[in-house]
């Protein structure tokens, strides 16, 4: 199995060097492509070093060394990689030794296999506390699930979730379902791989123990919930469009649709925009009007609570 790790780097100097070492670590990896999203800090003569160790790093840059966030970087990345398995890496996460070790197996055992996901831990390079340290200690699926169930159960989220530094997947799976969506600034791999789960066959590996550590350190951007109140409404949105667009079962636009009105309902307090926006999605999808999800969030019927206690109406 040739392995392509992809590595976006921003102002990574304190991280960069662990996690390329950590990929170097393993012979299933053939190269490792870095795009340094121009970085003003020592990210690029610390990548620089290293390469003229080992000939398997590969360096690239965004036009004019221009930053332009982690979907265009692992997009250019995507497009330069030879090989024909692909695994991510964050700058400030590193794989532990164990990190490929059961996804040979699965691949060789069963050649439809299109991806193979697996547990990630946490390192925290700052004090936390007992809270963040339990909600945090292992990123996982809780059993194991059968691909056809696969999208509805990472929606649902009741068994669980998987990490793209977990996910090794074939490259033309990308054929299939197109790169990471430039717009978002978080949320884009969660989308990314929810389309996977959709147009790919993606297995279970290792659920209980880690093969990754992601770090944690004051910067984080998953822990920017403001954030996620914008781009978690914005990654729903962009996902049924493209279910629609991409013409897949009706059904499977429904607890797309039940997350995208929850958070809309959530945090946008304009009963106008969400009638303009749930017209907009009946003129995009004219069949979302024979289910029942869609006329229940209609935002007259899902805002009715709210309506009638701002008018007094009991």
């Amino acid at each position: 199995m040739n392995i392509s790790v992809i590595i976006p780097v921003y102002n990574a100097a304190a991280y960069i060097e662990k996690a390329v070492t950590s990929a170097l670590f393993h012979s299933e990896v053939k190269e490792i492509v870095v795009v340094n999203d121009g970085s003003t800090d020592n990210s690029l003569p610390i990548l620089q070093k290293l390469q003229q160790s080992d000939a398997r790093i590969k360096i690239y840059h965004h036009e004019n060394n221009s930053n332009k966030g982690r979907s265009a970087s692992r997009n250019l990345a995507l497009k330069k990689a030879t090989q024909p398995f692909i695994a991510f890496l964050d700058a400030d996460d590193f794989y532990l030794e164990n990190r490929f070790e059961n996804d040979l197996k699965l691949f060789e055992s069963d050649s439809s296999i299109d991806g193979v996901y697996n547990a990630i831990g946490v390192c925290f390079y700052r004090n936390a506390t007992q809270e963040e340290k339990n909600e945090l200690n292992l990123t996982t699926v809780r059993e194991n699930i059968l691909p056809v169930n696969l999208f509805e159960e990472l929606l649902s989220g009741k068994k669980g979730y998987f990490s793209i530094d977990g996910l090794v997947v074939k490259k033309q799976v990308f054929d299939r379902i197109g790169y990471f969506n430039e717009e978002l600034l978080v949320a884009e791999d969660t989308e990314l791989i929810l389309k996977m789960a959709l147009r790919s066959k993606l297995v279970t590996g290792i659920i209980d123990k880690p093969v990754c550590l992601r770090g944690v350190h004051d910067v984080n951007s998953f822990s920017n919930e403001k954030l996620y109140k914008v781009y978690r409404i914005k990654m729903y949105d962009s996902l049924l469009r493209w279910i629609i667009k991409e013409k897949i079962a009706i059904k499977k636009t429904l607890p797309v649709l039940k997350l995208l009105f929850y958070y809309r309902l959530k945090y946008n307090d304009s009963l106008w925009d969400d009638c303009v926006y749930w017209m907009k999605l009946a003129l995009i999808c004219p069949k979302l009007l024979g289910t029942e999800m869609f006329i229940k969030n209609f935002p007259l019927i899902s805002r009715r609570k709210i309506i009638f206690k701002r008018l007094n109406i009991k």
